[in-house]
C-alpha cells in the first residue's frame, strides 16, 4: 500500500524507524510539537490543512500520528481517503503500546512528567507557535516582576500562585526507552532534569508495536479508528476514546 502519514514531530525517530521497515510505501509529514500548546482550535486547523492538502488518488489511506491530545483532533474530517487514527488518549499511549498500559501506569504513578528522545530533542516551543501558546497569551511566561508591572502586585501574586509554576503538581520524570535511542544521552538529560527539581526518576521500557501497526496495518477496529470520506472525528467518553460521524451537508 501507499500511505500518507501526518505525525507530531515528537515521534520523529520512532516514525522514521517503523517506516524504514514497513512493507508499505509511506510518505511522512511532520508537524511541530508546539501545536499542542497553541490551543485546540489552532491545532485542529493546522491538522485539517495538512489532511486537505493530501493529493487525491495517490494514497490508499492517511495515517494520523496523534492521540486525542486534549481534544485537539476532534472535528477533523477525512479527505478523499480514509483517515486512520490510533485509539489513544495522547502520545504516551503510543509510546507505551496500548491504551490499557497507559491507563495502568497513569493510575499508579500520579504526578509524572514523561520524557522520550522526541521530548528531549523537540519538546520546546519556539517562533510563532511560542507566541500563541497558553503561557504567552496568558502572561505565564513572564517572571514575577514583569507580572507586577503589568497586572499590579495583588493580581500578580494571585496569578503567580495559581499558574506561575505549571509543573508544581509533578514529582517524577519517567523516561520511556523505545529501543531506537542512539546512546544513553537522552536518558542522562532526563535524569539531570529530575535531579535539578529533586524529583524521582524512573526509566521504563516502551513498546513500539502500536506505532509499527499504524504504518503497517491491518487496522483492527478495537485499536484504530477508520474515518471514511464524508465523516469527521469525535471524542467518546468510553474505552473506544474516539469515533466518527457523518458530516452534515
Amino acid at each position: 500500500m501507499r500511505l500518507k502519514l501526518i505525525s507530531c514531530e515528537i515521534f520523529y525517530r520512532e516514525m522514521c524507524a517503523v517506516v524504514a521497515r514497513s512493507p508499505n510505501c509511506v510518505d511522512i509529514e511532520f508537524l511541530p510539537y508546539g501545536l499542542h500548546t497553541a490551543g485546540t482550535d489552532r491545532m485542529k486547523e493546522r491538522l485539517q490543512q495538512a489532511i486537505d492538502q493530501v493529493e487525491p488518488d495517490k494514497y490508499e489511506a492517511v495515517l494520523l500520528g496523534y492521540g486525542l491530545c486534549n481534544n485537539g483532533i476532534c472535528g477533523l474530517q477525512a479527505g478523499a481517503d480514509p483517515l486512520i487514527v490510533p485509539r489513544a488518549h495522547d502520545c504516551i499511549t503510543l509510546f507505551l503500546g496500548s491504551k490499557e498500559r497507559y491507563l495502568d501506569y497513569f493510575n499508579n504513578h500520579p504526578g509524572v512528567y514523561y520524557q522520550t528522545t522526541g521530548w528531549v530533542e523537540r519538546g520546546t516551543v519556539n517562533g510563532e507557535l511560542e507566541q500563541s501558546s497558553f503561557a504567552a497569551t496568558s502572561g505565564m511566561n513572564m517572571n514575577y516582576e514583569e507580572m507586577v508591572a503589568k497586572y499590579g502586585e495583588d493580581n500578580a501574586r494571585y496569578l503567580y500562585e495559581q499558574f506561575g509554576d505549571l509543573l508544581r503538581n509533578y514529582t517524577q520524570y519517567t523516561f520511556i526507552e523505545m529501543g531506537i535511542e542512539p546512546d544513553d544521552s537522552h536518558e542522562l538529560i532526563a535524569r539531570e532534569k529530575a535531579q535539578a527539581r529533586n524529583w524521582t526518576f524512573e526509566k521504563i521500557r516502551g513498546d513500539i508495536t502500536l506505532i509499527q501497526r499504524l504504518v503497517d496495518g491491518p487496522w483492527d477496529e478495537d485499536v484504530f479508528l477508520t474515518v471514511p470520506p464524508g465523516h469527521r472525528l469525535v471524542a467518546c467518553y468510553d474505552d473506544s476514546i474516539i469515533a466518527s460521524e457523518p458530516v452534515s451537508p
